[in-house]
């Protein structure tokens, strides 16, 4: 399948390459906010280059991940009428990866903007991924919400301890209670879309195809996931096939989408699963979200960018419940509130209901940049601020304020020839203290 996958690709690509006008002049109109800025673009590489970098990673729930990172970017020539306009041509990734914790996942995803010289893009996913270590708090409000309680020494004749750091209750969890909160996933994803551009290509209207099978199971001893399914309180343990429609309207004005400087990125999608496309469920998401990226005072520092993303999810119907944990967007899905691209001072999935909002904002200050081995790297320092709550229905949202949680912390970014990112974060809530290394930018 993954050779498959990388033929297909590369003779999509090379026809497109074959029909790209050796000239500056665009086939149709692109809005001047989409082209690069000239920092940007005098450092952007012609040609088709590699950067494989091992995935070193850390995640306080998943342990310290190693792997290897690879993508090729086809960026074609300055002559190329899109070069200006485009982060790349053609991109193909590939993710090998694995964790102290016995995480294992193997990805390969392209991405061709422009695919033929058209107003289409193109993307896929192929993916699978085995993680033995997710948590599960519940669905609803009543359950996610509160703080965290243990009784000291699992004796409950003593009075229990409230509002508990993640760590202490964590350490509470002995004997059959050991994996109260965890459970395994063994998943195997197949993702297709295509996006139309209109509006001089700020607006593009996007319809894709999901297909995923999915394995849950909760490890022995007392489950707090195998509990809420033998109650009836769930849908989702065991074997599963989940297919989706998808549809989605995206405005993006951004100049550089894998390290933006300006521009905005707006996103409303809905992902329907039903019965008669192979899903064996029936019910409805939504998600919406506004990223907004400014320069601060240009003409002081060089490159000082506050960035801001507002989001919101739905989940309707009789969803199985790791589906509440997932909002889908084009740029990548959102696993519930808490983790390293929500409220990061919080462990993933920490937070789940039907109703999900959250909020992120960071400052992201450019201190240097240098060149070494003919590669380019600026490094960025990040303080920011996260927010986010979840509720049960629509109607109690703007009654709730206390169901929202927040955290701050600080990071560090490291921008290798523009489109790679390594992100460095340390974020703190009044629950825990948490330190993510990654790729990419959260938002």
């Amino acid at each position: 399948m993954k050779t498959f996958f990388l033929t297909v690709f590369l003779l999509i690509f090379q026809t497109t390459s074959f029909f790209a006008q050796d000239s500056i002049k665009l086939p149709f109109a692109i809005h001047d906010e989409k082209k690069l800025s000239d920092e940007d673009l005098a450092n952007k590489k012609e040609g088709t280059y590699v950067t494989g970098v091992p995935d070193l990673s850390s995640d306080p729930v998943n342990g310290f991940g190693y792997g290897l990172e690879g993508s090729i970017y086809f960026n074609g020539k300055k002559s190329d009428p899109f070069f200006k306009y485009t982060a790349y041509r053609a991109k193909l990734d590939l993710v090998l990866f694995n964790t102290t914790k016995n995480q294992r996942e193997i990805q390969l995803v392209c991405d061709i903007p422009y695919i033929f010289d058209t107003k289409w893009r193109l993307r896929g996913e192929l993916a699978f991924e085995v993680n033995p270590n997710l948590l599960y708090f519940g669905i609803n409000q009543q359950t996610t919400l509160p703080g965290l309680s243990y009784f000291p020494n699992n004796d409950p004749t003593q009075a229990p301890v409230a509002n508990a750091s993640y760590s202490a209750y964590e350490n509470s969890l002995t004997g059959i209670n050991q994996n109260y909160l965890n459970y395994t996933k063994q998943e195997a994803i197949l993702n297709i879309s295509m996006e139309k551009s209109f509006m001089e290509g700020r607006l593009r209207t996007l319809i894709g195809y999901e297909y995923a099978k999915l394995n849950l199971t909760p490890f022995s001893g007392n489950s707090f996931l195998q509990n809420d399914f033998n109650n009836g309180l769930i849908r989702g343990v065991g074997m599963n096939k989940i297919s989706f429609l998808q549809v989605g309207l995206i405005y993006d004005s951004r100049d550089l989408e894998t390290d933006p400087s300006q521009g905005i990125f707006a996103e409303l999608t809905n992902e329907v699963s039903l019965k008669v496309i192979g899903s064996q469920f029936n019910f409805n998401k939504t998600f919406a979200h506004v990223n907004y990226y400014h320069k601060v005072l240009p003409s002081i520092f060089k490159k000082l960018v506050f960035a801001g993303r507002i989001a919101g999810g739905y989940t309707a119907g009789n969803s199985p419940f790791f589906e509440y944990h997932d909002q889908w967007s084009s740029e990548g899905s959102i696993e519930g509130l808490g983790g390293g691209a929500t409220l990061r001072g919080f462990k993933q999935s920490r937070f789940v209901s039907r109703v999900m909002q959250f909020n992120n904002f960071e400052l992201r200050y450019r201190f240097a940049q240098f060149t070494l081995l003919k590669q380019y790297f600026a490094l960025s320092a990040v303080p920011f601020f996260d927010l986010g709550g979840v509720w049960d229905s629509g109607k109690n949202f703007t009654k709730q304020f206390s169901n929202y949680r927040y955290d701050e912390g600080l990071g560090i970014r490291i921008a290798w020839n523009n489109n790679t990112i390594l992100r460095f974060d340390y974020a703190i809530s009044k629950e825990d203290k948490q330190f993510f290394f990654s790729l990419g930018h959260s938002f």
